[in-house]
C-alpha cells in the first residue's frame, strides 16, 4: 500500500496508471474499501480494483507530511479484478442536495400559501351566501328562534357525519373540560341567536356595521374580567369605531331599537365567550385543537337551546304551519337548509384558519370579511344607503382595522 501511495505522489503529471496484478497477495487484498482524509469534503476511497484512471494529477509535495490534496479530491474505485481505478470528485453532490432541498421548502410554502387563501375564499363566501340566505328566510318567516335551532342542529348532524368518517378524530374530552366549555357554549348560543334576530329587524348591512363594535366590547369585558388596561393606542382605536356606528346608526333607513340592541347583544355574548376562553380554558389539561373545541361548544349549544325553544313553544316549522301561512314550503325548507350548511361551514372555517395565522392576521381578515359582507349585501337586497351612513360605515371599519394594527404595539415594562 505505502509502495502504491509511493508511486501516485511521485508522478507530477498522470492520466492514468496501471498496477501490476497481485492477485495471490492476500496482504494486499485484505481490505474492501479504505479512506483518507483530505481537506475537501469528498474522501479518497480504495477498493480492490486493478486500475488507476481518469487523470489526476497529483506532485510529491501534495503528499508530504503535513501537506493535503485541495478539490478535486481523488476517489480510487473499484472497476475490475486487474487494478485501481480514481476519479476526481467535488463537493456538487452537497450543493444540490442543498439545492433541492430549498426547492422543497419553496414549494411547500407555496403550497401553505395557496391552501390559506383557499381558506379564506370559502369563510368570505359562505358568510355572504349565509347573510343573503338568512335574510331571505326571516324576511318571509321572522321566526329567529326556528331558525337558531334549525342551523345548531344541522351543525350538530354535520359533526357527527365528519366524526363518523374520520374527516376529523373523534374528541377526548374529559368532565372538567366539558364544565369549562359550557359557558362558552352558552355565550355561543345567545350570540347567534342574537344575530339571528338583528337581522331579521334590520338590514344586513346594517347589523354588520353595528358588529363592528366587538373590539370595544373586547377590550372593555378583558379590563374588567381579566385585568389587562388597554394601551392609549388602543383606547384610541376605538374613538373612530364607536363614533362610525354611532354615525351610521342616525341615517340608517331601517334602524330599529331592537335590531339596535339585539346587534350589541350579539358583540356582548360573542365578545365574553371570547374573554371566558382566556379565563376558564388556561388549565393545565390536554388543550383541544380549535376545530374539536368549536364542535363541542356546537353540539352543546344546541342541546343548551332545543328544549329551552321547545318550552316557550317557538319552534314552528312544520309544512302545516308554513303552508298556513302562505310560503312556499320547498323555498323555504332549501334556503333554510343552505344557510345553516353556510354557517356551520365558515363558522368552522375560521377556527381552520386561527390555527394557521396569528390573532392579529385573523383579526384584519374579520375586518375585511365585514366589509366585503355589507357590500355584497348592499348590493344584493339593493339596500338604500345615504352618504353620511356609508361615511359612517367606512369610519367604523377603519377604526376596526386600525385596531387590529395596534394590538401589534406591546406595553412598555418598566
Amino acid at each position: 500500500m505505502a509502495k502504491l501511495l509511493h508511486t501516485a505522489s511521485t508522478s507530477s503529471s498522470c492520466s492514468s496508471v496501471s498496477l501490476p496484478k497481485q492477485r495471490n497477495h492476500s496482504s494486499f487484498y485484505s481490505f474492501d474499501r479504505i479512506s483518507v482524509p483530505f481537506r475537501s469534503e469528498s474522501s479518497i476511497s480504495l477498493y480492490s480494483t486493478g486500475r488507476l484512471s481518469p487523470s489526476i494529477c497529483c506532485s510529491y509535495s501534495s503528499w508530504k507530511t503535513g501537506s493535503w490534496i485541495s478539490n478535486p479530491s481523488p476517489v480510487l474505485k473499484s472497476d475490475s479484478s486487474d487494478g485501481f481505478e480514481v476519479k476526481a470528485t467535488s463537493g456538487s453532490d452537497s450543493t444540490n442536495e442543498s439545492d433541492v432541498a430549498a426547492v422543497a421548502v419553496a414549494k411547500s410554502k407555496m403550497a401553505e400559501m395557496a391552501v390559506l387563501g383557499l381558506l379564506f375564499g370559502i369563510w368570505y363566501l359562505f358568510n355572504i351566501y349565509f347573510n343573503i340566505y338568512n335574510k331571505q328566510v326571516l324576511e318571509v318567516f321572522p321566526n329567529p328562534v326556528t331558525l337558531t335551532a334549525v342551523q345548531l342542529a344541522v351543525g350538530t348532524a354535520m359533526i357527527f357525519f365528519s366524526w363518523a368518517l374520520n374527516l376529523h378524530k373523534w374528541p377526548n374530552i374529559s368532565r372538567a373540560q366539558l364544565v369549562a366549555i359550557l359557558p362558552l357554549a352558552v355565550m355561543h348560543t345567545l350570540g347567534n341567536f342574537s344575530t339571528n334576530m338583528s337581522l331579521g329587524k334590520v338590514s344586513v348591512s346594517f347589523t354588520h356595521t353595528i358588529k363592528a363594535m366587538e373590539p370595544f366590547f373586547t377590550v372593555v369585558l378583558s379590563t374588567i374580567f381579566l385585568g389587562e388596561i388597554p394601551t392609549l393606542w388602543v383606547v384610541s382605536s376605538l374613538v373612530p369605531i364607536v363614533g362610525g356606528v354611532v354615525l351610521a346608526s342616525l341615517t340608517e333607513v331601517s334602524f330599529n331599537w331592537a335590531g339596535f340592541l339585539s346587534a350589541m347583544a350579539s358583540n356582548l355574548s360573542n365578545q365574553s365567550r371570547n374573554v371566558l376562553s382566556k379565563k376558564l380554558m388556561v388549565k393545565k389539561e390536554e388543550s383541544l385543537d380549535n376545530i374539536t373545541l368549536f364542535s363541542i361548544i356546537t353540539i352543546m349549544s344546541f342541546f343548551i337551546f332545543t328544549p329551552v325553544a321547545l318550552l316557550v313553544g317557538e319552534v314552528k316549522f312544520t309544512p302545516a304551519y308554513l303552508q298556513s301561512a302562505g310560503l312556499n314550503l320547498k323555498q323555504v325548507y332549501v334556503r333554510t337548509l343552505l344557510a345553516s350548511i353556510c354557517f356551520h361551514t365558515y363558522q368552522q372555517v375560521a377556527y381552520m384558519i386561527l390555527q394557521r395565522v396569528s390573532p392579529v392576521t385573523h383579526s384584519v381578515g374579520n375586518c375585511v370579511k365585514r366589509v366585503v359582507v355589507i357590500v355584497s349585501s348592499i348590493f344584493f337586497f339593493r339596500t338604500p344607503v345615504s352618504l353620511i351612513n356609508a361615511i359612517g360605515t367606512a369610519v367604523a371599519l377603519a377604526g376596526v382595522f386600525l385596531y387590529s394594527q395596534v394590538k401589534r404595539i406591546k406595553p412598555k415594562t418598566v
